[in-house]
């Protein structure tokens, strides 16, 4: 036969496309011909399949290959399409049955010596699949755990191109993989290690009820890095479809650690402030890649040292932040990746960033003022917490007071409040009260008038916007959550109104 096809699934940030892969050969000069938008990447693929069919001990067929991948306007990046090209050579020269690989999905990049090797994007490929009706597929051994994720996917990894080849011979076929059971998540940091600070304590509980965006200021170390760490161990294990969506964002980054292909706690992201803008949201030259906001999704992205990251840099996390995810367009396509992540900054009240505080501070006024000021007001507007963190004092080092409460204890209340949102936002399609549209919070969930006096009165006196005040009721329901109110008093708002309007000193 010189006809033959398999399938191989191509993907569009975590989407996945399928892509048909035919080989046709006819009488001519011997050459490839590879069609179908391919990219660099792609195009050497040729090389690579011709030298491991060689070394598995199978012959190169010394006729005209024309070589499509469809649907030919999508375009095709990456080296995972290795092994359905050796497939569907092997299949029209030949040397296995045509109808064994027509049909199989396979995905993997081909060593010279003939071993398959793991590539990104797994499991989206596996789902796309899946989606579309094929139930076997073929990977890298070292993507079996990853793949056998998907419910209803039928596994078979393999090692090198003579396994495939004797599996489809029907020589020694290949055994379907069985996932073990999941690692354990690792263990969080502790929230009782952090040391005084209770406003910051309170701050890190409320962001995690509700959702909210944070940011904390303060000398260092007073804790903001340490408190930003814990957020995420107050964050409630993700669900399955979290998790996979989750996992599928880290395989396309190639994030997802060989030994635990499954994302079941909220990620936790921390770039260093020389982070680029694609490093950050994503993008790249070649193929499209999730930044960290991306990797971030449902868990939390902390930017510390906020005010050293360029502020065009720091600008391009707005309208992401608003919309949930963020659209990459490039001249030969664009992807979208969602990016439901919760924002934690992190700042020195000044660029001298003494220990001890404003007293020892060598900063003029004007320069305070322009370190402030790399963080713009827009992207500001959009923190719900604003939170000053104090010098820790000498009672507090000592450990004098009550013990601090735990991780556990605080998400305990965390899940307590984040059940009885679900359970009033239950028919909206939301389930945290940072996510609820202003204008439905006041139409549908209004807070008692008497309780909004102080609120109306900022709003009147310019320090807060209409987007404020929606956010501080967002943080007043947070807040009557978790004290188990069914309506916010005015002891919520104002604690609210405080959290929203705390300022670095001047």
């Amino acid at each position: 036969m010189t006809l033959a096809r398999t399938w191989s699934v191509g993907l569009a940030g975590v989407t996945g496309a399928m892509v048909e892969v035919e080989v046709d050969m006819s009488a001519g000069l011997p050459g490839v011909a590879l069609v179908g938008l391919p990219d660099a990447v792609v195009r050497q693929s040729v090389d690579r399949v011709r030298a491991a069919v060689v070394n598995t001990g199978a012959s190169w067929p010394m006729r005209r290959i024309t070589i499509g991948l469809s649907p030919a306007s999508m375009p095709k990046q990456g080296s995972g399409f290795d092994l359905a090209l050796a497939a569907a050579v092997l299949a029209a020269a030949g040397a296995v049955p045509a109808d064994a690989a027509d049909g199989l999905v396979l995905l993997g990049e081909l060593g010279l010596d003939g071993s398959v090797r793991p590539v990104r994007g797994v499991l989206p490929a596996v789902l796309a699949a899946r989606r579309a009706g094929h139930r076997t597929v073929v990977v890298p051994a070292g993507n079996a755990d990853e793949a056998a994720l998907v419910d209803g996917a039928e596994v078979l990894p393999a090692g090198t191109l003579g396994d495939l080849v004797d599996h489809l011979s029907g020589r020694a076929r290949l055994a379907a993989h069985a996932r073990g059971p999941l690692p354990p998540p690792a263990p969080v940091p502790d929230l009782g290690d952090v040391v005084g600070q209770a406003a910051g304590r309170r701050a890190v509980e409320v962001a995690a009820a509700g959702g909210h965006h944070l940011f904390l200021t303060g000398p260092p170390g007073a804790g903001k890095t340490m408190l930003a760490e814990r957020l995420p161990g107050l964050l409630p294990v993700l669900d399955e479809r979290a998790a996979l969506e989750v996992t599928a964002i880290h395989s396309v980054a190639g994030t997802l650690p060989p030994d635990a292909p499954f994302v079941s706690r909220p990620p936790f992201e921390a770039p260093h402030h020389s982070a680029t803008m694609a490093a950050l949201v994503g993008g790249g030259s070649g193929a499209i890649r999730p930044g960290a906001l991306c990797r971030a999704h449902r868990g939390v992205l902390f930017l510390d040292e906020a005010p050293e990251f360029p502020r065009a840099t720091l600008d391009t996390l707005r309208q992401p932040l608003e919309r949930g995810a963020v659209t990459i367009s490039r001249a030969a396509g664009s992807a979208t990746f969602p990016c439901r992540a919760q924002l934690v900054l992190a700042a020195n009240p000044c660029p001298c960033a003494s220990a001890a505080g404003d007293a020892a501070c060598t900063c003029s006024p004007l320069e305070r003022r322009r370190y402030q000021a790399r963080l713009s007001g827009p992207l500001l507007d959009r923190i719900d917490l604003r939170v000053e963190l104090p010098p820790v004092g000498r009672a507090a080092w000592l450990g004098a007071g009550a013990e601090p409460e735990s991780t556990t204890t605080v998400a305990a209340r965390v899940a307590v409040a984040r059940e009885a949102a679900a359970a009033r936002l239950r028919g909206t399609g939301l389930a945290l009260n940072s996510q609820v549209p202003g204008r439905l919070l006041r139409e549908r969930w209004p807070v008692p008038r008497p309780a909004l006096a102080l609120a109306e009165r900022a709003l009147d006196r310019g320090l807060l916007s209409v987007r404020g005040l929606d956010r501080v009721l967002r943080v007043s329901w947070t807040l009557a959550d978790l004290d188990g109110r069914p309506v916010p008093h005015a002891d919520d708002v104002t604690e609210a109104l405080g959290m929203r309007l705390q300022r670095v000193a001047a």
